[in-house]
């Protein structure tokens, strides 16, 4: 066995592993500043990213709707906020690449995703990552059953919503009766017709209302977790209210009232409705804009970490796993953890050999230096 090398720091660097996963996990919080380099900041990369990005998504609207034949005016608040999305988007995601360790993941990620030599290794590991992973986070029924389901709701709800709202938000999808009379309606995609359907079927219905769907499954969902952030030990020790309860509330919010402008519609006769209406466009809009600045930005983060998850199995598959200096316990694979020392080195944190040990020696390791350091003041 190994000697372990001088005393640690008192400050504990990341876990091996640690570093990935707080990059890529649910908690998306303010990105790490990367150290100076030569050429643009930071920031300012970002800033010209997200223009750029802006500026494309302003004239894929402008060409999907047919120079805004098919755009509705009513929706500009919507189009509005997603055109601010997409800048913010764009801006926080190029400044998270930009800090060492994300870069690394990110390198790493699709280095992984283009490697011909995985593929053949591994053919059917990424679809299935991507299903497992980002479809049905299986990861998450490891910790609760309870939360996984809540999640899944929330997840495909939103996807549901997501994928309704946008396209007709930008004049992409439109919606138009099949002649003067009758039940028959058309959709057209950039104004090129793709499918007719009865209007008083079961799929002319699901169509007309896949919104309220997806408000239903996304209500129990943010209750669920709504409801665990104010009972829940756990989740209330390090819970703060702008990052764990503002996106359910928008959620829930947007949702309610969502379905309320059909209560309203179809029940009240459109009583009520211009008021639903404006609250509904204020709770979208408020959310969209929030996005990129709170915990929903960790939806944007989470397909960075397949690359890495691909990367970790793919290291597997060659039986490189890397044991701990100390206690000689499996810690993950080779490559993993020289990507890990790799970040630190980059951060400069001065003691890159920290990645070679399992949590438990650092522990120890970590209360040896204390202890010492203890020690030599009463002297």
């Amino acid at each position: 066995m190994q000697q372990p090398p001088p005393e640690p720091p008192l400050a504990e660097p990341p876990a091996a592993g640690g570093t990935a996963t707080a990059v890529a996990g649910d908690s998306a919080g303010p990105p790490p500043a990367a150290p100076r380099t030569a050429g643009r900041s930071p920031t300012t990369r970002a800033s010209l990213v997200a223009t750029a990005v802006a500026v494309l998504l302003l004239a894929a609207i402008v060409l999907g709707s047919r120079g805004l034949k098919d755009f509705d005016s009513a929706l500009i608040p919507y189009t509005v906020a997603t055109i601010f999305l997409a800048f913010g988007v764009a801006y926080r995601y190029t400044v998270w690449v930009s800090a060492p360790a994300s870069r690394r993941l990110f390198k790493q990620g699709w280095r992984s995703f283009f490697s011909v030599a995985n593929f053949r290794k591994a053919p059917t590991a990424l679809p299935k990552m991507i299903i497992t992973y980002l479809g049905f986070q299986k990861f998450l029924g490891a910790r609760s059953h309870g939360r996984w389901l809540a999640h899944q709701l929330m997840f495909w709800g939103c996807l549901l919503a997501a994928a309704i709202t946008f396209p007709l938000t930008w004049g992409w999808f439109t919606f138009t009766s099949g002649s003067s009379s009758g039940p028959g309606y058309e959709m057209r995609i950039w104004g090129v017709k793709v499918l007719g359907y009865d209007s008083s079927s079961f799929f002319g219905w699901a169509m007309f209302h896949g919104l309220d769907l997806a408000a239903v499954l996304v209500i129990p969902g943010a209750g669920y977790f709504l409801w665990r952030r104010m009972k829940d030990r756990g989740a209330i020790t390090g819970q703060r209210f702008a990052y764990d309860f503002v996106p359910l509330i928008a959620l829930i919010t947007i949702s309610v009232t969502g379905l309320l402008l059909t209560f309203s519609s179809v029940l009240l006769h459109g009583g009520g409705y211009e008021f639903l209406a404006l609250l509904h466009m204020v709770s979208v809009v408020f959310t969209l804009i929030y996005i990129p600045f709170g915990k929903f930005f960790h939806l944007v983060q989470r397909p960075a970490a397949v690359g890495m998850q691909l990367f970790k199995y793919t290291a597997r598959q060659d039986e490189k796993v890397f044991h701990c200096r100390r206690c000689q316990e499996p810690i993950d694979t080779a490559p993993y953890v020289e990507n890990l020392r790799g970040t630190m080195r980059d951060l400069n944190l001065g003691f890159d050999e920290w990645a070679e040990y399992c949590p438990r020696c650092k522990r120890a390791l970590r209360g040896s230096a204390y202890l010492s350091h203890v020690k030599r003041g009463f002297k």
